[in-house]
């Protein structure tokens, strides 16, 4: 992925007081990347994009409290509802070892014993496990993989590929829609 791809980190929630701070809904929410930020790029949901300087942010519980320069009261703030938060990509931390973010295996072609067999086309979070999405080459539907040893064996984020120990007791979902935005997990 091009270093300075904007990728969404957060959606404005709601506004927060009076003076413009924004109270956002953070895609990953242990998720510090915005804390560090001096500027960011608000999208819209008509789509139009602006890049705007963070005056301040900080942690508020599972969401971030962010001022941005220009959005001075809580009308200006509400504008800004359901808008996306993005950074670029080369302002995340590096992964560690063993870990990817969600944003770099989107696209990577899924192997199973050396054999392709689909293209994961997200990550999903649920309360108690995540899971690839991969679409099927085959077209009968998605598979939701956990992200556990026992399903998956390596991730190469470099080449674009995840090789799959096994699919036993994964089963078929009915394909999902694509998602509108490219929405990343730092």
């Amino acid at each position: 992925m091009d270093p300075d791809t904007w990728v969404p980190l957060a959606e404005v929630a709601r506004p927060h007081g009076v003076k413009g701070e924004l109270r956002l809904r953070l895609f990953n929410a242990t998720s510090d990347v915005l804390l560090g930020q001096e500027e960011v790029l608000v999208r819209l949901k008509d789509g139009e994009e602006h890049e705007v300087s963070v005056e301040r942010a900080r942690r508020a519980d599972d969401a971030i409290l962010i001022k941005l320069h220009s959005v001075d009261d809580r009308d200006r703030a509400e504008d800004l509802r359901g808008a996306h938060i993005c950074v670029r990509r080369r302002d995340f931390p590096q992964a560690e070892d063993g870990e990817f973010y969600a944003i770099d295996v989107v696209g990577s072609v899924a192997k199973l014993g050396g054999e392709r067999i689909g293209v994961v086309a997200e990550l999903v979070q649920y309360p108690s496990i995540e899971v690839l999405l991969i679409h099927a080459d085959d077209g009968q539907g998605d598979w939701e993989v956990p992200l556990t040893e026992m399903f998956i064996g390596k991730v190469d984020v470099e080449n674009k590929v995840v090789e799959l120990v096994t699919l036993d007791d994964v089963e078929r979902q009915p394909r999902r829609k694509e998602k509108k935005s490219d929405e990343g997990s730092a």
